[in-house]
């Protein structure tokens, strides 16, 4: 049974972004002393882009070699290259762009507008095409078909959908450790590709970073012991550890906030 979540409570979301960043140099620069090349799974939403944006503003940030840490993403929104909805997009405008990363270690699921031999064009199609790159890096990183990411970065939904996945949706369902297309999405942009449940918990730590009233149901429903297919967010445990780093009101409803 993988690690049950330990929960660290903050003031509000900007305490949140501060305190995730500054464990996340942390925790990479831990990492890198241990194992050399590290790995880090991304998330978008409001509170994960600025917490990226708190590690780029934070004076530890060169505690981390960039040009050593091999980037992912855990869901995309299958849009153009560049279109503001996508994750890569404001990881780049928010951090990615300021640091000395090595392009070949940076891996953006493919675009709608890639070339159809690069996943582009159908969401299916880029699914396989980022199962590959992963069955790759986990003969460096360590892993069988998907690597050992050092940290996995996640958000939630007040519905409780952690990346691209929703509750009773195909790709809850999904079995096995890949990368899915995601259709009818319920959130808007429908269309988008995803790591499914058993592939994120390849990660030896999964971080969900979460703030706001509206996620304190689903919070306390996933603690309480739901069923990963009714709310994602249970399913979401690291190997090693699993943390919630959430404000007052994503905690509302779980016993640690009292």
């Amino acid at each position: 049974m993988n690690p049950a979540p330990e929960v660290v409570v903050q003031p509000d979301a900007e305490a949140t972004a501060a305190d995730a960043a500054d464990r996340l140099i942390t925790a990479l620069a831990a990492a890198q002393r241990a194992r050399g090349t590290v790995s880090v799974v991304l998330t978008g939403g409001g509170v994960g882009i600025a917490m990226l944006r708190e590690v780029r503003s934070s004076d530890r940030r060169d505690e981390v070699d960039w040009a050593a840490v091999e980037v992912f993403w855990g869901d995309e929104r299958f849009v153009p290259a560049g279109d503001a909805e996508r994750n890569d997009a404001q990881a780049r405008e928010a951090l990615l762009d300021a640091l000395p990363l090595d392009p070949a270690r940076v891996h953006p699921m493919a675009a709608l507008d890639a070339p159809e031999d690069a996943g582009g064009g159908d969401p299916d199609l880029a699914a396989d095409a980022y199962a590959k790159v992963l069955s790759s890096a986990a003969a460096r990183l360590g892993g069988d078909t998907v690597p050992a990411f050092d940290v996995l970065l996640a958000g939630c939904g007040p519905e409780g959908h952690v990346l691209s996945v929703f509750p009773d949706s195909p790709a809850v369902h999904a079995g096995g450790a890949g990368v899915v297309g995601v259709r009818d999405c319920p959130k808007p942009p429908p269309t988008r590709v995803s790591l499914t449940l058993p592939a994120a918990r390849h990660a030896r730590e999964i971080w969900l970073v979460a703030t706001g009233e509206g996620k304190a149901e689903a919070l306390a429903r996933a603690h309480a012991g739901a069923s990963e297919v009714d709310v994602p967010l249970a399913g979401l445990r690291g190997t090693e550890r699993t943390l919630w780093l959430l404000d007052r009101g994503a905690a509302a409803r779980l016993s640690v906030a009292d």
